[in-house]
C-alpha cells in the first residue's frame, strides 16, 4: 500500500522550496539498553545447519514471469478468485498484461527448503501493494535462505497480479495463501514427489508485509470458517495446522469481513512497525494485536515491536528506502533511515526466534519477546518499543470495560489516584490514518495520568502522588497467583518533553509498589525492567509543513510492555505472599513531573525461560 503521490504542483513546490528544518531525532539509548547479551541459546539471526535448496512451482505457462513459465519443478493448477475480488475498469488492461484474470490465477511460489531428512514445518511469506510491473516476491530471499537452512521449508508467495490500483482485494491475497496450502497438501500427498511426508501441515506459520501482513491474518480467520463471509455461495474447506502469524508494517481494515475487523483467537502473533515507515506511515498492527484473543488452556502468545528509524520498503530487497515510488529522494527524508541491512537484520532475528518458539516449542527464545534487553548486542543499534502478552492473562484493570474510572476489569477491584494533576481514562490515537475510510483509533482505552513539579512531586504534606488498583482479598489467591506468576502491564510517557524541563531531565520514571495481605509492601522502579520512553520523535518527509498536514503529529504514542517477576518484590519484602496480594500501586517519585498512559495492569504465570535470560539492569 502507497501513501497518495503529491500533486505535480506540490511536488515542484516542494523541490523548489528546499527542506524545512524538522524535529531532531530522539537521542539513541542504544549503547545501554543494547549493551547486554543473556539468552542462553544460538542467535537465531545466523544459519542453521542445513543444506538449502530452491525451486520454483506455478502454473507452467506464465507469460510475465519466466521463473514461472520455464523453470518451474512442481505444476499447479489455477484457481477461480472472481468472487472474491473486483478488477473494475482495469479488468480488461489487466488481463492483456498478464494473459488471464481472476477467474484464472496462477499458484506461483519460489521455495527454499532442507536438503535433509526429516519432516519441517510450512513457512509461506506473502508481499504487500507495490507496482504489479516490479515483481516483489523476490525481495524475501534473504528470509527464504536462512529459514531453510534452520529447517522450515519456506516459501515467497506470488501475488503480484493482485498488485496496482485496486482496492478492498485483501481477502482474495489471504484466500490465496490457502489455495498454496492446498497445493502443499497435495506435495506432502504425491508418493513420487519429492515433498512425500516432508511437509508438517500442522505447523504452518504465515508471513506478510503491508497488505500482505493484514492477508495473513484474513487467511487465519477463513482456514476455521465453511463458507466466506461475503458470499456464503462461496465454500471453505481448508483446516490447515495454521499456528502462527507474523505481519510486517501491516494494514488493518483494507478488507473488512461482513464489514467488521477482522477476529482473531488461538493463534501465535508476532507485529511489527516501523517509526519512519512512509507508506503505512502508523502503526496499525497494533489494532489487529488487540484483536489477538487466547481461550482455555492454549499455550500462545502474542508480541509488538516498534523499530525507531526503520521504513516500510527495507524489510523487502526489491522495495527497499523507496516507500513512495522513484520519487521519494525527493519527497522523504532517507537520511534519518536505518541501515537496510541492519533493518533486516532486526526482522531476521525476531521472525526466526519467533518461529523457533512457536513451531518448534523451543523456549529458549520467549524472553526475547518479553524484553527485548536480553539480546541487546544481537540487535541494531537503535530504539525500539516492545510489548508480549501470553495466553492466561489475568487483567485487574484494562480500561475498557465501562465509563466509571473507579472500577477496574474484576468485579469488586477499585481505581484511586492521589496529588495527580489529572486522571482520566481515554482512547490511544494513531499517528495518521490508513485511508481517508479508516479511524486514526488505536481502538484502545488507557488511563492517562500527569503530575506537576510540586516539591519533587511531593504535595504539601511530601506524599508523591500516585495511582492504585486495590484488589478484592481472595482473588490473587482464586487465581493460583503466587512467586511464579509476573505482574504485567503497559506504559509510556506521553509527553515529548515536559514542560519547563530539560531535554536531560525530563527522563520519566516511577515505581510500582505492591502490598500483599499481611500489609507486608515491596517497591522497585519501573525503569529497572525497561526503558520508560517518551514519545519518538518521527520525521518522514523532507517538508516538515507538508508533514504536518499530510501525515500528523510528529510522534506517536506506543505503549512498551513490563514484566516483573513477583519473585523480585520477594527479595525487596522479605516474607512477601504473592498469593495475597491486595494493591497495586504506581507511585510518581522518581520523576519531578511527567505524564503517562497505563494499560492491561494484571498477572501472567512466568514466562518460559524468563528468569535464566532476563538482566537487572537497574541494580
Amino acid at each position: 500500500m502507497k501513501l497518495r503521490r503529491l500533486s505535480g504542483f506540490a511536488a515542484l513546490a516542494l523541490v523548489a522550496a528546499g527542506c524545512a528544518q524538522g524535529p531532531p531525532l530522539t537521542r539513541s539509548d542504544a549503547d545501554t539498553v543494547l549493551a547486554h547479551l543473556a539468552l542462553e541459546a544460538p542467535n537465531p539471526a545466523e544459519p542453521g545447519p542445513y543444506p538449502v535448496a530452491r525451486l520454483y512451482y506455478g502454473s507452467g505457462t506464465d507469460r510475465r514471469r519466466v521463473e514461472f513459465r520455464d523453470s518451474v519443478t512442481l505444476k499447479t493448477a489455477t484457481v477461480d478468485a472472481s468472487k472474491l475480488v473486483s478488477l473494475g475498469a482495469s479488468a480488461a488492461s489487466r488481463k492483456r498484461y498478464w494473459g488471464f484474470g481472476p477467474d484464472a490465477f496462477p499458484v506461483n511460489g519460489r521455495a527454499w527448503y532442507p536438503d535433509a531428512p526429516g519432516r519441517f514445518p510450512l513457512v509461506l511469506v506473502v508481499h504487500g501493494n507495490h507496482d504489479m510491473k516490479d515483481f516483489s516476491d523476490p525481495g524475501y530471499a534473504y528470509l527464504g535462505e536462512l529459514l531453510a537452512s534452520r529447517g522450515f521449508i519456506t516459501v515467497s508467495v506470488d501475488e503480484n497480479f493482485l498488485n496496482g490500483n485496486i482496492q478492498e482485494e485483501n481477502d482474495a491475497r489471504g484466500w490465496m495463501l490457502l489455495r498454496h496450502l492446498e497445493a502443499w497438501r497435495v506435495f506432502d500427498a504425491d508418493s513420487a514427489g519429492i515433498f512425500r511426508g516432508k511437509v508438517d501441515l500442522d505447523r504452518v506459520a504465515l508471513i506478510g508485509h503491508s497488505r500482505g501482513g493484514e492477508a495473513v491474518a484474513v487467511a487465519a480467520a477463513f482456514n476455521g470458517l465453511s463458507h466466506y463471509p461475503d458470499d456464503a455461495t462461496v465454500r471453505f474447506d481448508f483446516g490447515f495446522g495454521i499456528r502462527s502469524l507474523v505481519a510486517i508494517a501491516p494494514v488493518d481494515g483494507q478488507y473488512l469481513p461482513t464489514g467488521r475487523p477482522t477476529p482473531l483467537s488461538d493463534v501465535n502473533y508476532l507485529v511489527f512497525h516501523g517509526s519512519h515507515d512512509g507508506d503505512v506511515s502508523s502503526f496499525h498492527g497494533l489494532r489487529q494485536y488487540q484483536r489477538v484473543s487466547f481461550t482455555g488452556a492454549v499455550d500462545r502468545f502474542k508480541a509488538a515491536v516498534y523499530m525507531y528509524r526503520a521504513n516500510h520498503g527495507q524489510w523487502n530487497t526489491v522495495w527497499n528506502a523507496n516507500d513512495n515510488g522513484p520519487r521519494s529522494p525527493r519527497i522523504l527524508d532517507l537520511d534519518e533511515l536505518v541501515d537496510g541491512e541492519d533493518q533486516r537484520r532486526f526482522g531476521k532475528l525476531y521472525i526466526a526466534a519467533f518461529l523457533e518458539a512457536t513451531l518448534r516449542d523451543d523456549d529458549r527464545y520467549r524472553p526475547i519477546f518479553v524484553d527485548h534487553r536480553t539480546v541487546g548486542r544481537w540487535l541494531p543499534p537503535t530504539l525500539f518499543v516492545t510489548r508480549f502478552r501470553a495466553a492466561g492473562f489475568r487483567a485487574v484493570a484494562d480500561f475498557e470495560e465501562d465509563i466509571d474510572v473507579t472500577t477496574g476489569s474484576v468485579p469488586g477491584v477499585v481505581l484511586a489516584a492521589d496529588s495527580v494533576a489529572s486522571w482520566a481514562e481515554k482512547r490511544l490515537d494513531l499517528r495518521s490514518r490508513n485511508r481517508a475510510s479508516t479511524s486514526a483509533s488505536q481502538v484502545n482505552q488507557a488511563v492517562w495520568l500527569e503530575w506537576k513539579a510540586r516539591a519533587a512531586g511531593t504535595d504539601s504534606a511530601g506524599v508523591p502522588g500516585s495511582f492504585r488498583i486495590d484488589l478484592p482479598d481472595s482473588l490473587a489467591a482464586s487465581w493460583g497467583v503466587d512467586s511464579t506468576w509476573t505482574l504485567d502491564f503497559l506504559l509510556a510517557a506521553t509527553s515529548v518533553k515536559p514542560d519547563s524541563l530539560s531535554d536531560d531531565d525530563a527522563r520519566t520514571d516511577l515505581s510500582v509498589e505492591v502490598s500483599d495481605g499481611a500489609g507486608r509492601v515491596a517497591r522497585v522502579p519501573v525503569s529497572r525492567y525497561g526503558p520508560v520512553r517518551r514519545p519518538l520523535r518521527i520525521s518522514l518527509l523532507r517538508r516538515k509543513e507538508i508533514e504536518k498536514a499530510r501525515v500528523g503529529a510528529d510522534h506517536e504514542i506506543v505503549l512498551q510492555g513490563f514484566t516483573i517477576p513477583l519473585s523480585d518484590l520477594a527479595r525487596e519484602a522479605p516474607g512477601f505472599d504473592a498469593g495475597t496480594v491486595r494493591s497495586i500501586g504506581f507511585v510518581f517519585d522518581r520523576s519531578p513531573a511527567g505524564s503517562i498512559a497505563l494499560d492491561e495492569v494484571g498477572f501472567s504465570r512466568l514466562p518460559a525461560g524468563y528468569l535464566s535470560a532476563r538482566i537487572d539492569l537497574g541494580r
